[in-house]
């Protein structure tokens, strides 16, 4: 009997999914970078200004001289240099996850290919 090369199609495989999902990210976070940078601003500056509230909620419950947050919070976001969370991070996470996933499903192929 002639073996038959029956290969299952691309799609079948979750590996190839979930790294066209990883391509995806990486192509929405680069066409939406400009407006990320705005809007992860405003929300680290929120976060900065409850983090600085609580510190002074703090303060004054131990009986400290009360701070002007007003004055606080100008100094913090001139001294800010960077975002906490910059969207390289995430841009570098689903790169590496599309790597993985496209390494895994050539790697599920070989296999499959050496099988039959």
């Amino acid at each position: 009997m002639a073996s038959q090369d029956v290969r299952r199609p691309l799609t079948d495989s979750g590996w190839f999914w979930t790294g066209m999902f990883a391509v995806m990210a990486l192509i929405g976070s680069a066409a939406i970078s400009s407006k990320f940078e705005v809007r992860q601003g405003q929300l680290e500056g929120r976060f900065l200004g409850r983090e600085q509230a609580a510190a002074e909620r703090n303060r004054r419950s131990a009986g400290l001289p009360p701070v002007d947050l007003a004055d606080a919070a100008r100094e913090r976001s001139e001294a800010s240099g960077g975002r906490i969370v910059p969207l390289w991070t995430l841009m570098s996470l689903a790169a590496a996850g599309a790597a993985v996933s496209f390494a895994m499903l050539v790697r599920e192929r070989r296999r499959s290919r050496k099988a039959a």
